[in-house]
C-alpha cells in the first residue's frame, strides 16, 4: 500500500506535535518544520473529551485566539499530511477549535486550530 504524498500543511502549537498523539490519530509521525504564529496570543483550555485526555496525556491544552498586537506570535511547527490526515486531525480537535487559513511568518500558508469563538477574517 503505498501513502498518498502529503498535501496540506497544519501549524500546531501543542499536542498533535507529541509523537503519541500523532501515532494514535494518524497512524504515523508527521514531518514538521519550526515556524511561529503573529498576531496571536496562547491561552489554556480545560478538555472535558476522556478520549482526547487519554491519547493526550494532559487535561488542559494550549488554544490561540488573536491578540490584535502583530508583535505577539506563537511558536509551534508546520506539519505535512494528507487531506485524510486532515480530517483525522479535525476529528481528534474538541469543539471549543476551529480550523483556521493562518499565514506564518515564514510566509507559508497552513491551517490552524484556533479558538473558535475568534471572529471569522
Amino acid at each position: 500500500m503505498t501513502t498518498p504524498a502529503a498535501t496540506q500543511q497544519l501549524f500546531s502549537y501543542g499536542t498533535l506535535q507529541q509523537a503519541e498523539v500523532q501515532l494514535a490519530t494518524f497512524g504515523r509521525l508527521l514531518d514538521g518544520q519550526p515556524d511561529t504564529l503573529p498576531g496571536y496570543r496562547l491561552a489554556q483550555l480545560a478538555i472535558d473529551d476522556a478520549h482526547v485526555v487519554a491519547t493526550s496525556g494532559k487535561t488542559h491544552h494550549p488554544i490561540v485566539s488573536r491578540s490584535g498586537d502583530p508583535a505577539s506570535s506563537v511558536a509551534g511547527a508546520v506539519l505535512a499530511l494528507t487531506a485524510e490526515e486532515l480530517r483525522q486531525a479535525d476529528r481528534y480537535e474538541v469543539a471549543a477549535y476551529r480550523r483556521a487559513r493562518v499565514t506564518l511568518a515564514s510566509g507559508t500558508q497552513a491551517w490552524a486550530y484556533v479558538d473558535a469563538r475568534d471572529a471569522l477574517p
